[in-house]
């Protein structure tokens, strides 16, 4: 079933939520600045659940913890490859970052 495209995929039935009125104001103001509607962004859970053969997110109490892992996985990646990028080209004063980086100490 996950070979099916909601954007192309006939839409001949309707789906009604009950949701808070500020709360549904307040998404549909942040998908717009995605330049999203509120069905949009449902079409693109959808979809996205499709793709996965599931939901598209962690749902645990979890979550927060698994969060900062991640980032802090990436912080640590990211350290690394200026460590390693420092080691073979060489590494940079702290003046000279500074003015590299056109900031007066």
């Amino acid at each position: 079933m996950n070979s099916i495209n909601v954007t192309v995929a006939p839409k001949t039935t309707t789906f009604q939520m009950r949701i808070n009125p500020e709360v549904k104001q307040h998404v549909e103001n942040i998908y717009a600045r995605q330049g999203l509607t509120f069905t949009d962004a449902v079409n693109i859970f959808i979809q996205q659940s499709l793709n996965m053969g599931g939901l598209p997110f962690l749902v645990s109490p979890e979550n927060e913890a698994y969060m900062k892992a991640k980032a802090m996985r990436r912080l640590m990646d990211e350290v690394q490859q200026g460590w390693d990028s420092a080691e073979k080209e060489g590494w940079v004063s702290e003046e000279d970052a500074y003015r590299l980086l056109g900031v007066e100490e």
